[in-house]
């Protein structure tokens, strides 16, 4: 094995904070977001399908989501859908748009979610922790081979220190957002 890869290391930390972002978009806030009803599968013509294949999910205010079903048929299926999809929705029938009003978020149920991202953005840390790892084993297996000195290693774990307490602050910052977001009344 060769010296670590700086700019893969970076990658791979920067990959963790992306899907922890996702991770985050998809925790309920009590504002309307479509990427909420990104879970939900409609019973259309025989087949499990996603919402997004037999409609247009929007947020026209922020706390409604409205579903265009594309075709007319469906629109039962599209209401039953995200009623019975666990996310604690009543969905309203509006011609070919169904209307999903999303209710206020409990206080409990508040603390509850900061517990939840607080757990994705430990998950984060752990997966950049791993990074790091991998990093120095490098370093060290690239001294074993003769390629780094013992300097040469201290230098490299210096660096991907730095770069794992940067991408750790990073993690900290998000989830610090969201924390602040989801208390918010």
């Amino acid at each position: 094995m060769a010296e670590p890869d700086f700019k893969d290391l970076e990658k791979r930390m920067n990959g963790a904070l992306d899907a922890l972002k996702q991770e985050f978009a998809g925790l309920r806030t009590g504002r309307a977001h479509v990427s909420l009803l990104e879970p939900v599968t409609v019973e259309s013509y025989g087949a499990e399908m996603p919402l997004q294949q037999v409609g247009t999910v929007s947020a026209p205010e922020p706390r409604m989501l409205a579903v265009a079903v594309w075709d007319k048929g469906n629109v039962s299926a599209v209401e039953k859908g995200i009623r019975n999809s666990g996310l604690g929705l009543n969905p309203v029938v509006d011609g070919t748009t169904v209307r999903v009003p999303i209710p206020e978020l409990t206080e409990e149920r508040r603390v509850d979610l900061t517990k939840v991202a607080s757990g994705y953005a430990e998950q984060a840390k752990v997966a950049i922790r791993n990074v790091r790892r991998h990093g120095i084993d490098d370093a060290k297996a690239a001294e074993k081979d003769g390629d780094y000195s013992k300097d040469d290693v201290k230098l490299a774990e210096d660096e991907i220190q730095k770069l794992t307490d940067t991408y750790v602050k990073k993690v900290d910052e998000a989830l610090g957002e969201k924390q602040k977001e989801i208390m918010q009344v």
